[in-house]
C-alpha cells in the first residue's frame, strides 16, 4: 500500500508533535495486556441491553413524558431530553424531527504519561447500552455533569478528579467540540488529554495503549469508541505554519462566508407538534415506518459502571450510515475534499464535513454534486481504497449506531475544480483548524484519526 502522508509533514519535530509520532510508531508494549484476550474477557461480562416498551420505559420512577409538550424527560431535570425540532432551510425546504438535548457539557477526557520514553494512553473497556459487542474502549473518563456530580446517586466516576480538579498534570489539548448535528441539538464536549507523571492506579478496566496500539485497533470495527477517536484526533500535531493549495486565510474566508450565507433556521418544539411523527407502544417513529430514525426505550444492567441497573432512551437509526473522504495530493502534500455542511444541530450552523456524509436526518435526497461524489467514492478500484472500516457512533445515546468510515485516494485525473461549497485542504491545515472548537463535524474528525492510522 502506498504510503499518502507527506514526508515533509509527518518528519519528527522537536517537542509534542514529535512524541505523539513516537507513540504512532510503538505497536507494543510492556504496559499493555495482551488486547484482544483483555477485550474477549471484557465481553464476556454478564451485561444486559433490552428493548422495552415506552410504557416500561416511564412505569418507575426516572423518565417520563412532560405532560404539556410530550418531551421525554429525566425526573431531575439532568442528563438529556428528546424533544422536537422543526427545521426550515434558506431554499424552503422544511422537515419536523425529534432532536437529543444535553445541556451539560461532558467531560472527554484521556490520562497520557510516558513508559519507556513513549506516551501512552489510559483508556476504559466501557459498557454502554447502545454499543455493538457492549463493550468498547473509551476515554479515561467519558461522563456528564450529571453523571460525576452522583445524580444517579451511583458510585463516583474514576479519575474524573484529574480533569476537575486543577494542577493534576499538562495539559496537550483541551477544545470544546460538537457531536453530530443531525441528532443533537447544541451539544458539546470537552475533549481533553492530560500528562501525568505521578503513579496512576489502574484499576481492572483501564489499561495503557500506545497511540500506534490505537492505530491497529482502528482497523478493526466497532472497537475503539467514538469519543476516543474524537479525543486522540484533536491530539494530532501540526507544523506551525500548516500549507496547501489554499492559504489559511483563504480557507477562514471560505468558510466564515459560508457560515454568515446560510439561513438554515432550527427552532425546538414540543415533542408532541411533531407532524409526521407518531408515538406508538414500542417506539416514536416516523408515520410512513422509514425515515432514518427512531426513539425506543432499554432496560441496561452492568454491574462496571457507577449504577448497575437503570432504564432509558435511545436513538436508534433505521441504517448504517457513510462517511466518505476524497483524497489526493497536490503540490506534494496530501489533501482532503471537505464541504462547508449545514445542519440543525450545530451552533455555528456550519461545520466541515467529508466529502459525502450519508444520512442527514429527514434530509431528502443527496445533491447530484453529492451523487456523484459518492459514485467516485464508491466505484473506486481497491488499489484506490485506503480505508473502509464500520466503526460505532456514541453507545450512550444511540442503539448501534454504525457508520461506514470510507477514504479512497483520487485519480490523478480527477477535477481540482470543486462545487462552492467543496475545497481542498491540506491535512496539517485540518489538522490546525481541529484544534479550535465547531471548525471540523465528528465525522471528519474520526475520518482524519483513521487516516493518521495508515
Amino acid at each position: 500500500m502506498p504510503v499518502l502522508f507527506d514526508q515533509k509533514e509527518t518528519s519528527t519535530p522537536v517537542g509534542l508533535a514529535g512524541r505523539i509520532a513516537a507513540s504512532a510508531r510503538m505497536t507494543s508494549s510492556r504496559m499493555s495486556p495482551d488486547i484482544d484476550e483483555w477485550l474477549r474477557e471484557k465481553r464476556r461480562q454478564p451485561f444486559e441491553s433490552t428493548l422495552i416498551t415506552l410504557e416500561e420505559l416511564t412505569r418507575s420512577p426516572g423518565w417520563s413524558f412532560a405532560a404539556e409538550t410530550g418531551n421525554l424527560c429525566h425526573r431531575s431535570g439532568r442528563f438529556f431530553t428528546v424533544e422536537g425540532l422543526h427545521v426550515t432551510a434558506d431554499d424552503g425546504e422544511a422537515w419536523w424531527q425529534p432532536v437529543l438535548v444535553q445541556r451539560d457539557i461532558a467531560i472527554l477526557g484521556i490520562i497520557a504519561k510516558e513508559f519507556d520514553g513513549v506516551l501512552h494512553f489510559l483508556l476504559q473497556a466501557k459498557m454502554e447500552p447502545g454499543n455493538i459487542g457492549m463493550v468498547q474502549l473509551s476515554p479515561t473518563v467519558q461522563a456528564t455533569p450529571s453523571n460525576y456530580t452522583r445524580v444517579h446517586r451511583g458510585g463516583p466516576a474514576r479519575y474524573v478528579e484529574y480533569f476537575t480538579e486543577p494542577g493534576r498534570g499538562r495539559v496537550l489539548v483541551d477544545v470544546l467540540q460538537s457531536e453530530q448535528g443531525a441528532w443533537f441539538h447544541h451539544k458539546r464536549n470537552r475533549n481533553i488529554v492530560l500528562e501525568v507523571t505521578d503513579d496512576v492506579p489502574v484499576h481492572r478496566d483501564f489499561c495503557w495503549l500506545t497511540l500506534g496500539q490505537i492505530h491497529r485497533l482502528l482497523h478493526r470495527p466497532n472497537v475503539v469508541n467514538m469519543d476516543t477517536r474524537t479525543v486522540l484526533g484533536c491530539l494530532s500535531g501540526v507544523a506551525p505554519e500548516p500549507v496547501g493549495v489554499h492559504t489559511m486565510t483563504e480557507i477562514l474566508s471560505w468558510f466564515t462566508g459560508h457560515r454568515s450565507r446560510q439561513r438554515l433556521s432550527a427552532r425546538l418544539v414540543p415533542l408532541n407538534r411533531l407532524a409526521g411523527w407518531r408515538r406508538g407502544a414500542d417506539r416514536i417513529a416516523p408515520e410512513d415506518g422509514e425515515g432514518p430514525f427512531s426513539i425506543v426505550g432499554v432496560r441496561v444492567r452492568a454491574h462496571t459502571r457507577e449504577v448497575t441497573s437503570w432504564r432509558q432512551p435511545l436513538l436508534a437509526p433505521h441504517a448504517t450510515a457513510l462517511a466518505g473522504l476524497m483524497v489526493r495530493r497536490l503540490n506534494g502534500r496530501l489533501h482532503a475534499l471537505v464541504r462547508a455542511e449545514a445542519l440543525p444541530g450545530y451552533r455555528d450552523v456550519v461545520e466541515l464535513g467529508p466529502t459525502v456524509r450519508s444520512v442527514a436526518a429527514g434530509r431528502p435526497a443527496a445533491t447530484a454534486d453529492q451523487e456523484e461524489l459518492l459514485e467516485h467514492l464508491l466505484s473506486a478500484p481497491p488499489r484506490r481504497v485506503r480505508y473502509d472500516v464500520v466503526q460505532s457512533e456514541e453507545g450512550g445515546r444511540f442503539l448501534h449506531a454504525q457508520t461506514r468510515y470510507l477514504i479512497v485516494e483520487a485519480p490523478d485525473d480527477f477535477p481540482l475544480s470543486v462545487p462552492p461549497e467543496y475545497a481542498w485542504i491540506s491535512i496539517g491545515q485540518l489538522h490546525a483548524l481541529q484544534q479550535h472548537s465547531y471548525y471540523l463535524g465528528i465525522e471528519l474528525r474520526t475520518l482524519l484519526f483513521c487516516l493518521s492510522a495508515l
